[in-house]
């Protein structure tokens, strides 16, 4: 029985090199500061943008829990109570989605507290309205109530 591999010229060390510098072979060189940084800098994004992805949220746990059950009031007979004990027990919501829930209560104080939320999030530049929101706000702007109505106006110019 004859082996095929001893038909083969052997490779030399200079040759097997060669070919491991191609595009599907990364070799470890020494990196520069900068390469170093760069990786650090890239490196401390994916963490904070992993512990945005996993952290429970304002309030903890019980937060969550108060969320959730925001959430599932939407629409129904007891939502005003569930949107006041998030108030009650966590504050003004942070969360856009849950700011643009407190809008759809009928207490205009709620109301008021969640517009100003917003306002101070669109202020700081961590907000971008969204088209529900956006829409959410031309309603609100025709309220007939003055200070709900220039809130809104105020955050749909800016």
């Amino acid at each position: 029985m004859s082996d095929d591999r001893d038909d083969r010229p052997r490779l030399t060390w200079r040759e097997i090199d060669q070919r491991r510098s191609g595009a599907h072979y990364r070799r470890d060189e020494p990196r520069g500061r900068r390469a170093r940084q760069e990786e650090a800098r890239a490196s401390r994004e994916a963490l904070t943008e992993a512990d945005t992805l996993f952290s429970i949220g304002q309030g903890g746990a019980a937060g969550a829990e108060l969320a959730l059950q925001l959430r599932d009031a939407h629409g129904g007979p007891g939502f005003l109570q569930a949107c006041r004990q998030y108030r009650d027990a966590v504050g003004v919501p942070a969360d856009p989605a849950l700011l643009s829930l407190f809008l759809d209560s009928a207490d205009r104080p709620l109301i008021v507290e969640a517009l100003e939320a917003l306002l101070a999030a669109k202020g700081a530049g961590t907000l971008d309205l969204g088209p529900g929101l956006r829409s959410q706000l031309r309603g609100l702007a025709q309220d007939r109530d003055d200070t709900v109505a220039g809130i809104s106006e105020e955050l749909l110019e800016q």
